[in-house]
């Protein structure tokens, strides 16, 4: 028997049709169904009513193809459900705890720590950020300048996060979830690693070069080429040049910036030996207050899911319902957990917006855990 494909397909066409006009007939009812849960304060997300659902609609199907079909399709639809009862149940009541403010608050006595020693790119960015007219102060680690933030020591503190050449900071991820922090600002700082090292050394005097991890990145194809140096990490790139100074060893040598030379008494051997011309790094602004600036753009969160197939584009699927234009994710595996990760994403939005509200709430119904970062504003 030859099939007419013309008839099948306007055969596919009218039941296309169909399912639209029914689609649309479902969402109508979902209206009804917000009404309620609203009048009665229920939850939008009702997993169990949902799993028996899906349970009866895979019985119906024949056929083990067909019945895995039908489950994926009406969890689609239930999502997309859920995400239409938000927005007919009008703005969501903003419950995340923050606080506006039109500016940073900051004066001379504001205490304020940044990562690595003097002359370190984060440095830069702090005086960039905030000026050079408040009170500063250096900690060796990550963990330190949180620490710091956290314990009301500093009102604020400056990390690097991110690198064009390198990706992000993971460890700075994963603190971010020990400490109670909120970002509240971020500053993008051009790097230029240079290669420092006592004044009249040579290039073929060096046999071991000192740089934080990123720098040791950035610089990869600079090091390939000299392969019979040796490298070793250090706690930061301003660090290492210190290192050098005090170490008046002319074998030694380090990768950090031109201001750091200065800072250190070291000379430029070799000028921007980062393998990418337009090498950037992203800083945060960290502090212990629950606070977002007025013109923040960019919220921050971290959030786990169910360990289950479509769990996460279930979760990052609030936000294209909601027209909020997601920007960076990251993983991060979960201590103590096998191959179950924490994500960490960056959306476009202010806290204030309807949209925001919206995915939020969605989110955290659907999130085994959420944390809302920071709501970040360029400075």
């Amino acid at each position: 028997m030859v099939v007419d494909l013309a008839e099948s397909r306007a055969k596919i066409d009218a039941i296309d049709r169909e399912i639209v006009r029914l689609f649309q007939e479902r969402m109508g009812v979902a209206t009804d169904v917000a009404a309620y849960k609203r009048s009665t304060g229920k939850k939008v997300f009702d997993p169990k009513r949902e799993e028996e659902k899906l349970e009866s609609l895979r019985a119906m199907a024949e056929g083990e193809f067909n019945k895995i079909g039908v489950e994926d399709l009406f969890r689609q639809i239930m999502s997309i459900s859920r995400k239409y009862q938000y927005q007919v149940l009008g703005p969501i009541v903003n419950d995340v705890p923050f606080r506006q403010v039109d500016s940073l608050d900051v004066d001379e006595d504001t205490r304020v720590v940044c990562f690595g020693e003097h002359g370190a790119f984060t440095e830069q960015a702090m005086e960039e950020v905030f000026g050079r007219n408040i009170t500063s102060f250096n900690k060796q680690s990550f963990r330190e300048v949180m620490e710091t933030v956290a314990d009301g020591e500093a009102k604020y503190g400056v990390l690097p996060i991110e690198n064009t050449s390198t990706g992000g900071i993971t460890d700075i991820y994963d603190l971010l979830v020990d400490y109670d922090v909120t970002i509240v600002a971020e500053h993008v700082v051009k790097v230029e690693q240079d290669l420092l090292g006592l004044p009249g050394t040579k290039l073929s005097d060096i046999k071991m070069i000192y740089s934080h991890p990123q720098g040791l990145m950035q610089c990869a194809k600079f090091l390939e080429g000299h392969q019979e140096i040796s490298t070793k990490s250090f706690s930061s790139t301003s660090g290492a040049a210190k290192l050098v100074s005090e170490a008046g060893d002319r074998s030694q040598a380090a990768i950090a910036s031109r201001r750091a030379a200065e800072t250190f008494g070291l000379e430029v051997l070799e000028e921007s030996i980062n393998y990418e011309s337009d090498n950037y790094t992203r800083f945060i602004v960290i502090s212990n207050q629950k606070i977002f600036l007025s013109d923040a753009n960019k919220l921050s969160l971290c959030f786990e899911v169910k360990h289950q197939a479509g769990a996460l584009y279930n979760m990052l699927s609030n936000f294209y319902y909601n027209d909020l234009n997601l920007t960076k994710i990251e993983s991060r595996p979960i201590e103590n957990r096998n191959w179950e990760y924490r994500f960490f994403v960056d959306v476009e939005g202010n806290i204030n917006s309807p949209g925001v509200g919206n995915a939020l709430a969605s989110v955290r119904e659907f999130a085994n855990k959420l944390s809302v970062l920071g709501n970040i504003a360029k400075r």
